[in-house]
């Protein structure tokens, strides 16, 4: 096949740098812009914290005009090609940088302290083993997961330690081992199952009262009626009074089903939350204000302005350094007009967005009343403030406001709309509050189930089926009505 060249046109649009730079900040939260801010600071001198003072302007780019009258003659004779053309290629040119300081960095936070397996580690070295079985209770602690829990069959790990440690065991010695484990600090650990787990804890209880026998009788013979709630066949076979079967409930209650959170919630990263917007209401008027952290004072730096102008007053031919010096402050220098740019238009965007999601909240954000919110979607926002869907959900991807009632995430106040028996629109986070009062209301004893719900819904005026309470109701993760059986 031969070569050939040839001429054609086409049209496409494209992104710019600096609008991918906006979109990329519009969605950042305010404790991450903050960071934002510094690395950018770090890595452009040309960018400095504090008021834009009034001065003289510089040119950051050769289109921009000036006022020919403040121009001395030097700055209109001079122009940045010709200052810098020349036989030599600047050596910027010859650099190649395929990463972007825009490009998201996804790090996983380190955090200080014991790992839960070094935990059991250290206790395990206080028994007296021989190296195989060392090696067996140190490939059994490496099995359990996060929880505490051994999911992993014995016959597997049998099988694990004959092919990887060249270690020849049976199920019964490694169940040996395992109850050694199970003998581990917080008490639970190592076990195969929720029933196993509870009766480790149990036996580890100090004291034989008849509280503790009664429990251990019922997590030994009645596990499954306990699950289940059937609370009425564990009273009869025990022969007990509801009363004390309260109590044994209590008491079960109070053990630990995932003891490996308890070991590892010293290590947990732990994220406070900063609001992005600051909601009050002054003399019955909503106040909207940004955080004062999601509103930095940036500024160009005055060195580095300075710095241009100098260059601009030179009048003898520059050297190469000197070629590659201005190369480099006016990139500089336009990277952080750009910067602030954005930052002032991000600013813009979150306000014109949260403005509008005011307003048409406003009820809510007056009464602090759930039921009071109404139907609101991506697209209602986008019309009102004529910007496209994309950037509404970066605005809202990750932002809270305070206000009165509390600190809330701004996609909350985003719902899908349901139809009442008189045609009117409600939202479906009203439906949602309606539907989580009448559970905390209910008996507990005869819970109300989802049928009954419907109906108790639907005598109020709204349009909802069964399967529609059970979606809205496993949101609000609240479990079906015979978990939520009491005595």
């Amino acid at each position: 096949m031969a070569l050939k060249q040839s001429l054609s046109f086409k049209l496409q649009q494209k992104l710019s740098p600096q609008q991918i730079q906006l979109m990329k900040l519009l969605q950042l939260p305010t404790i991450a812009l903050e960071q934002r801010i510094k690395e950018e600071m770090e890595s452009n001198p040309a960018l400095d914290e504090g008021k834009e003072e009034e001065e003289e302007d510089i040119s950051f780019s050769n289109d921009e005009d000036y006022d020919d009258k403040e121009k001395s003659e030097a700055e209109q004779d001079f122009n940045f090609d010709d200052y810098i053309n020349g036989d030599e290629t600047p050596s910027y040119k010859l650099t190649a940088n395929n990463h972007s300081q825009d490009d998201e960095d996804h790090q996983v936070p380190l955090s200080g302290g014991d790992s839960f397996q070094e935990l059991l580690e250290k206790q395990l070295i206080m028994f007296d083993l021989d190296d195989d079985d060392y090696e067996i209770a140190h490939h059994l602690i490496g099995s359990l997961d996060e929880s505490g829990y051994l999911r992993r069959d014995l016959t597997s790990i049998v099988d694990d330690l004959a092919f990887t440690q060249n270690i020849i065991t049976d199920e019964a010695h490694l169940n040996l081992i395992l109850k050694l484990i199970q003998q581990f600090d917080p008490p639970g650990v190592g076990a195969r199952t929720l029933q196993e787990c509870l009766l480790l804890q149990i036996n580890k209880s100090k004291g034989h009262s008849l509280l503790l026998m009664n429990a251990k009788e019922i997590l030994e013979n009645y596990f499954e009626e306990f699950t289940k709630k059937h609370y009425d066949k564990i009273i009869d076979r025990l022969n007990i009074s509801e009363e004390d079967l309260k109590d044994v409930i209590a008491e079960i209650l109070k053990l630990n089903p995932k003891p490996g959170n308890s070991l590892s919630d010293s290590t947990k990263v732990v994220q406070n939350i900063i609001p992005d917007f600051i909601l009050t209401i002054v003399d019955d008027q909503l106040e909207l204000q940004l955080n004062s952290r999601n509103a930095p004072e940036l500024k160009v730096s005055k060195e580095y302005s300075e710095m241009m102008k100098g260059y601009k007053e030179a009048k003898e031919k520059p050297s190469k350094s000197q070629k590659d010096a201005l190369m480099f402050v006016k990139q500089k220098l336009d990277s952080a007009k750009w910067f602030i740019d954005a930052i002032k238009q991000r600013q813009i965007t979150l306000i014109t967005t949260m403005e509008a999601i005011i307003e048409r909240q406003k009820e809510y954000f007056l009464e602090g009343d759930e039921t009071l919110i109404v139907p609101m979607i991506l697209k209602d926002i986008a019309d009102e403030v004529d910007l496209d869907i994309s950037t509404i959900s970066r605005v809202v991807n990750s932002k809270y406001v305070q206000t009165p009632y509390g600190t809330f995430l701004l996609k909350t106040f985003f719902s899908e709309s349901l139809s009442t028996d008189s045609g009117e629109e409600v939202s479906s986070r009203e439906v949602k509050k309606i539907l989580q009062d009448a559970i905390e209301d209910e008996d507990k004893k005869k819970p109300l189930t989802d049928e009954k719900l419907s109906k108790l819904l639907n005598d109020k005026g709204y349009n909802i089926a069964r399967r529609t309470v059970a979606k809205y109701r496993e949101q609000l993760n609240i479990p079906v009505a015979r978990m939520r059986k009491e005595l």
